[in-house]
């Protein structure tokens, strides 16, 4: 087959004026659905169980694709689509990576946290330690995950959308991200739990249709043989057989390979302590329900990975590593890209509809996962901080909600400030952080808290504090944030002397070794009554809520 000429540079930044009342209109009409369903689902919304946990009366098959809809993020769909038509295999480790995180959640966590907590993941602490300490440090455990995941979609709608609409200038970068806080704000507020479901499973729907549309449009190109289209995306790559091969992007030197495993061990592990991605298991109504929605997830998630494997590979056959380059040096255009090209090509009206759907899926992604990050993070300070350590649990379900609400409206705001500054950075460096900073804080105070009888509060508070302040140092002196002039954060400045990308090879064994350490020297007698009870809850859910 002969090589597609490749696509003009300004590909994304629409085909041209003509087509831009369709792309806006596709965006209106989808925004409006999604609030239609929010607000419909704010009507039902009248109790704490609600607004959290949507009343735990999802299905597994519902949670299970409003779970693949709140993990499948713009990093999932724009990020590794771009890194594998780029980086080739190596791209497509970070497939590898998120999928199996998810045997993690499956095995440890799931059932275990469905059983012992209510709403949010200071609850399974606070059963056996000292409430107001272990609640404080798991709610600014939480914030913090959230803000710099948040900041990595937010800045992710203001590239797309600002590609999409031809806007250049700073202040329209801005208003974009503006705009998408706005809107996260309104559906936190307005559908709590049941609103943010139900457009997570909407979104999860769309992103899988697309996925799917075009992986057959891809494989159509090819006849469907796999090889010759792994065959083109290496010789367009230029890089021949190597494209094809490990060590690209982590091979070039012994940095890079430890920077492979640390981020690997971020990924595999960051997961499971992902707030958003916890309270998912407090809306079904069981223990199995929740197992049984990880095993939904899982396939669906699957599927959505093997289908980056054409959209990355495709992206680099036939629009050429060069063409995605010139238009995002991180690639986060390729899947974009590829859709044009699949619909006609630049300046038809089929590429500019497929163009408009694939990024009006793509923005959809970002808008359902902000969401659940905002109400993650909302929850956590309203039940954990405001009702049990500032109220001392004397706080009422409606002061609690109202509490919640406001705390949207403020973490939205943060969102939107912090998100118009990193509206140039590194995405992939953000959502690295996010994984990190859960698997260093999170993931070891949850297992410890759970499977170690002797486990105290301040074992608890070393391991959240330690992970996460240990994680969130080493990424401040990383090359994501300097030293790089190409995709640091802060450019023409360098003061990193950590040598990796991700920190997780530090700071997790770090936060488990700061939750056995705390552990071993304080002076607590743990409550072996508590942890007997805890064991039997989560093993079996007797008195699960």
């Amino acid at each position: 087959m002969s090589n597609p000429a490749p696509l003009a540079h300004t590909v994304l930044a629409a085909s041209s004026t003509e087509h831009r009342p369709l792309i806006i209109t596709l965006f209106a009409v989808f925004v409006a659905a999604t609030l239609g369903i929010t607000v419909w689902a704010g009507r039902q919304t009248r109790s704490a169980s609600d607004f959290y946990a949507g009343g735990r009366q999802f299905t597994a098959f519902q949670n299970g694709l409003a779970v693949s809809g709140d993990y499948m993020s713009a990093a999932s769909f724009l990020g590794i689509a771009g890194a594998i038509a780029l980086f080739g295999y190596d791209g497509f480790l970070y497939s590898i990576g998120f999928l199996v995180a998810w045997l993690v959640a499956l095995l440890l966590v799931a059932e275990p946290l469905r059983n012992s907590g209510r709403y949010t993941m200071g609850d399974v602490l606070a059963y056996r330690m000292r409430q107001r300490p272990v609640r404080t440090a798991a709610g600014t455990s939480t914030i913090v995950v959230s803000i710099f995941y948040l900041l990595a979609q937010m800045a992710g709608a203001g590239v797309l959308v600002s590609l999409l609409l031809g806007i250049t200038s700073d202040a329209g970068k801005i208003l974009i991200v503006a705009l998408v806080g706005v809107l996260m704000i309104v559906y936190v507020t307005i559908g709590g739990m049941k609103g943010t479901t139900w457009v997570q499973m909407v979104k999860a729907v769309l992103l899988i249709a697309g996925a799917l549309l075009m992986t057959f449009l891809v494989l159509l190109k090819f006849d469907f043989n796999i090889s010759d289209l792994l065959g083109t995306a290496a010789e367009r790559s230029t890089k021949g057989a190597a494209f094809l091969e490990p060590g690209l992007k982590y091979g070039a030197s012994g940095t890079s390979k430890l920077d492979f495993l640390s981020l690997g061990l971020a990924l595999v592990l960051g997961t499971a302590g992902l707030p958003h991605i916890l309270i998912r298991f407090y809306t079904v109504p069981t223990a199995k329900a929740a197992r049984k929605s990880v095993n939904w997830a899982i396939g669906i998630i699957g599927a959505f990975y093997l289908m980056t494997i054409a959209l990355g590979f495709g992206a680099a056959a036939l629009v050429g590593p060069a063409a995605i380059k010139a238009q995002n040096p991180a690639g986060n255009t390729a899947a974009p890209q590829l859709a044009e090209y699949l619909g006609g090509g630049v300046g038809t009206t089929g590429g500019a509809i497929l163009l408009a759907v694939i990024s009006a899926v793509a923005f959809a992604t970002i808008l359902a996962v902000v969401a659940g990050l905002t109400l993650a993070s909302s929850s956590s300070f309203a039940h954990d901080i405001y009702a049990n350590v500032i109220r001392k649990g004397k706080a009422t379900e409606k002061e609690e909600m109202r509490a919640a609400r406001w705390a949207t409206v403020l973490i939205g705001a943060v969102a939107i400030v912090l998100g118009a500054f990193a509206r140039d950075m590194n995405v992939a460096g953000l959502v690295a952080l996010a994984f990190a900073v859960a698997a260093s804080a999170n993931l070891p105070t949850i297992l410890y808290s759970l499977f170690w009888k002797r486990f105290t509060t301040t074992g608890a508070l070393w391991s959240i504090y330690g992970g996460l302040v240990s994680s969130v140092f080493l990424v401040l002196f990383s090359p994501v944030v300097s030293g790089n002039p190409k995709t640091s954060m802060f450019k023409g400045v360098d003061f990193h002397w950590f040598p990796l990308e991700n920190p997780g090879l530090i700071s997790i064994p770090l936060g488990f070794l700061l939750g056995w350490l705390g552990t071993v020297l304080s002076k607590e007698e743990p409550d072996a009554g508590k942890y007997a009870e805890l064991e039997v809850k989560s093993l079996t859910g007797v008195g699960a809520h």
